[in-house]
């Protein structure tokens, strides 16, 4: 059976075939537009383009916002139109095929438990780290959503009371201190008390121009203050990674998003912060960290596989 997984992102979507094997057969990436009603047009006419030319059989989007539990209605999305809109089947509609929601994460959890970093663990977490920190949980082969269908907010885990300001309201949340965005604060910080360094003539001429990509590469050059910046981003995914532990106690935690690229420079020391955080650290078997395989295209091939196995569960409840 062929689905369709649609990545919904702000500035532009990808739609592609997948087979039940995870495999991505054929994509198209067209922009995202700017209302709710162009946008369920764009996705629309992509689905129905593949589905000129594969035998489609439903279509899962992955949509970063909270959807509703039934996995039919975007509650919010910050970067999207949709506010409280039954998207799945205002699709539906328009494509004449069965359309499933997921939030991002938690289709990228998916591939990676069954094509990919976590495949057959029973329990996994996944940890995406970005702009901010997304985050997943499978469990027994299930995503859990919590009661509401937006649970588990990872990222806004306080970790630092009275710390960073977060866009949430909080101060102090985990990604605040891990995340690319954290990985510049703390550069920036950083570079105030150590104006030697070779990035502070670029923070000088252009703070902005300090992204996280950016201290990664100045790390990785040999600059000390993106070093320690680095080593500081380490530390707060060790202590993140043994709260996301006593809570879940997962076989293996996934580390996916852009950051995850940047892993050679920080997971050693992540993993030994990790080790010592942990409750009972010392007597009781540790998750396995481990970096995404299915890269950008995991949040697409999990909700085609989303899709394939709504499509299943529907067929034979009728029958």
């Amino acid at each position: 059976m062929l689905t369709v997984g649609v990545d919904v992102g702000g500035t532009s979507l990808r739609a592609s075939v997948v087979d039940p094997q995870g495999t991505v057969l054929d994509t198209l990436r067209v922009p995202s537009a700017g209302t709710g009603p162009e946008l369920d047009s764009a996705i629309a006419d992509t689905v129905l383009c593949l589905a000129d030319q594969y035998p489609v059989a439903g279509v899962g989007l992955a949509v970063a916002g909270f959807v509703s539990e039934d996995r039919r209605v975007v509650r919010f999305a910050p970067h999207l139109p949709w506010r409280h809109v039954a998207v799945a089947d205002n699709i539906a509609d328009r494509v004449r095929l069965p359309v499933v929601l997921e939030h991002d994460a938690n289709a990228a959890a998916i591939a990676e438990q069954r094509f990919g970093a976590a495949a057959g663990a029973k329990v996994a977490a996944l940890v995406a780290l970005g702009t901010g920190i997304g985050g997943a949980l499978v469990l027994d082969g299930d995503v859990f959503r919590g009661a509401h269908g937006v649970a588990p907010e990872l990222g806004h885990l306080r970790l630092v009371p009275g710390g960073r300001a977060c866009p949430c309201g909080k101060r102090g949340c985990w990604e605040r201190y891990c995340s690319g965005t954290a990985l510049a604060a703390t550069a920036l910080e950083l570079l105030a008390e150590d104006p030697s360094s070779p990035l502070a003539a670029e923070a000088a001429k252009d703070p902005g121009e300090i992204t996280g990509e950016r201290v990664a590469q100045a790390a990785e050059q040999g600059d000390p203050v993106a070093a320690r910046a680095v080593d500081e981003l380490a530390r707060w995914l060790g202590e993140g990674l043994a709260l996301v532990a006593d809570v879940y106690d997962p076989e293996v935690v996934v580390l996916a998003g852009g950051v995850s690229g940047s892993a050679h420079l920080f997971l050693p020391a992540a993993r030994r912060h990790y080790a010592a955080a942990l409750t009972g650290a010392g007597h009781r078997p540790l998750a396995q960290v481990r970096v995404a395989k299915r890269g950008d295209e995991a949040g697409i091939v999990g909700a085609a596989t989303l899709a394939r196995e709504h499509v299943a569960a529907t067929a034979t409840h009728l029958s």
